[in-house]
């Protein structure tokens, strides 16, 4: 048992090294390593398949219990200790085991879908690394590993997103869809951080079991930082828009990851953390609220698409809105199903919309209720998809890319000219002579003032004499000066310093915050 759970997430992932190494080394190139490529991924992802398999079959048979398999120990410091672990039972098992047959048949798609494509290689090293990953995240017992899986998942969606990297869309996604979910991992990382300073574990059975413990305060602060980390990853609103620009990505991976799998793993988080989010209730009030806004939001949206691959976006983010309400409310069982049945549901949808499209060809579409087709205001928000981004731009992109011009106008124009970069202080001051000697025009360095240095035999005599004086001005006048000059160095550092807290102005400082979402982390 213990090979098996461990072979679901270690066999995608040597595939992934595997194909990366031999492609590497062009042991694989173009159409003729294709088929070793497919057949090395599609083993791999079989045997992750039938373990996941077996050991569910031996779950429902009552052959065996629900069990942490424990690999041996990560990190011990004091009274914490990190355990490489993987939880082989009950949801966490099923969950593999679906995500693990999906996987397999879209990588069975791709064989023939992505034939002669350029990337193919490419497309089955990242697949197999997002399998490895997704096992990972869904089985680990502790939420450090976890966050391994989800971080490797988010940079696998990156890279296939940027799947046709030299098309400027595809890249300019790619990085849209990549920052956004970094402002979850901040989340992410801050309950961890908080799990470990107040429960002195990151085992997630810890973490739920000792949630009771934990003042009212200190655990809604707890929850809030998962939710958040669980709404940027499942695209709910604010950061819905991230989705359908997702779907720049080949169709295969746009199934896979957005439709089956990779979507789902927000909800998942919450799930697997039910025990603490029924100790706040104002955490779960957040998730049925956020949950209920994105569910209109993209059921609205959706109306207006004009491509099926951005109707079906917004329609997977109102189903997985739905299943934020169900755990909001308290309906943990029904949100479970519903995610196994949303993820095959829309998995298949986005494998097969080139036939939809086909299926479809010329039929009408089925017309909107009255009251909304004569509502001009209400199409215009959804064709414009609730302005949602560009307010988000508004708020954040933009004074962000302001303040950096700031910034950098006052470094260049002001803090370097005059102590120079980062440096000692004796080079600062030097940097600072400098710049008074340009102001002069006495800039020695330059194509018009060369000749001042000489030519000939006078030139290097006027050299050597000035090298002669400088050793002897150093060595016998400025050095008896060193103590006083290190010392006005230092009092210009301490202004320097000074001027730069300064600029730190409390309206910069919340602006930061506000971009990057670390006001958490400032309080811890």
């Amino acid at each position: 048992m213990n090979i098996l759970t461990l072979l679901m997430p270690l066999a995608p992932l040597l595939a992934a090294l595997l194909i990366g190494g031999l492609h590497f080394f062009q042991f694989l190139r173009g159409e003729s390593g294709e088929k070793l490529t497919s057949r090395i991924g599609l083993t791999a992802l079989g045997l992750s398949f039938l373990s996941a398999l077996a050991l569910a079959g031996a779950e429902w048979a009552g052959w065996r219990p629900s069990a942490v398999y424990d690999y041996g120990q990560w990190l011990h410091s004091g009274k914490l200790n990190i355990d490489l672990a993987l939880k082989a039972g009950g949801f966490n098992l099923l969950l593999a085991t679906l995500f693990s047959l999906l996987l397999l048949i879209v990588m069975r798609f791709s064989v023939n879908y992505l034939h002669k494509e350029a990337g193919f290689h490419r497309f089955f090293f990242i697949l197999s690394l997002f399998s490895s990953a997704m096992s990972l995240l869904v089985l680990s017992a502790n939420a450090l590993f976890t966050f391994l899986g989800w971080e490797v998942a988010g940079v696998c969606s990156y890279w296939l997103i940027a799947y046709a990297y030299d098309r400027p869309v595809a890249a300019h996604n790619a990085v849209r869809a990549f920052v956004t979910n970094r402002i979850g991992d901040g989340g992410f990382l801050l309950g961890i951080s908080l799990a470990l300073i107040w429960l002195e574990s990151a085992d997630w059975q810890a973490i739920n079991a000792e949630a009771a413990e934990l003042t009212r305060n200190d655990a809604t602060l707890l929850a809030l930082s998962f939710a958040l980390a669980a709404f940027a990853k499942s695209a709910q609103v604010p950061f819905t828009p991230w989705l359908a620009r997702a779907l720049e990505g080949p169709t295969p991976s746009s199934a896979v990851f957005y439709g089956g799998v990779m979507i789902h793993a927000g909800v998942f988080l919450i799930i697997q953390l039910q025990p603490l989010f029924e100790q706040v209730p104002l955490a779960m009030l957040v998730l049925a609220g956020v949950g209920a806004i994105t569910a209109f939001y993209g059921a609205w949206i959706a109306l207006a698409q004009t491509d099926i691959k951005s109707s079906q976006a917004y329609a997977a983010s109102a189903q997985l809105g739905l299943m934020f309400v169900e755990c909001g409310l308290g309906w943990w069982t029904l949100a479970s199903w519903h995610l196994a049945a949303h993820a095959v549901m829309r998995c298949y949808l986005l494998l097969t919309a080139p036939s939809i499209l086909h299926a479809t060809h010329g039929r009408p579409i089925k017309p909107v209720p009255p009251f909304l087709a004569n509502c001009r205001w209400a199409f215009t928000f959804a064709l414009q998809r609730g302005w949602l981004e560009p307010a988000l731009d508004a708020l954040l992109t933009k004074p962000t890319l302001r303040l950096a011009r700031d910034m950098r106008t006052i470094d260049d124009r002001l803090i370097d000219p005059a102590l120079g970069v980062p440096a000692p202080t004796m080079r600062a001051i030097s940097s600072l002579a400098q710049w008074e000697e340009r102001k002069m025009g006495a800039n020695l360095d330059s194509e018009e003032d060369r000749f001042a240095q000489g030519s000939g035999l006078a030139g290097k005599l006027a050299q050597w004499s000035s090298t002669l004086m400088s050793w002897f001005e150093y060595h016998f006048i400025l050095r008896g000066l060193g103590r006083e000059s290190i010392r006005i160095g230092r009092r210009l550092g301490r202004a320097a310093n000074r001027f730069e807290h300064l600029l730190q102005s409390p309206r910069y400082l919340v602006l930061f915050v506000l971009i990057v979402l670390m006001a958490a982390l400032g309080y811890q």
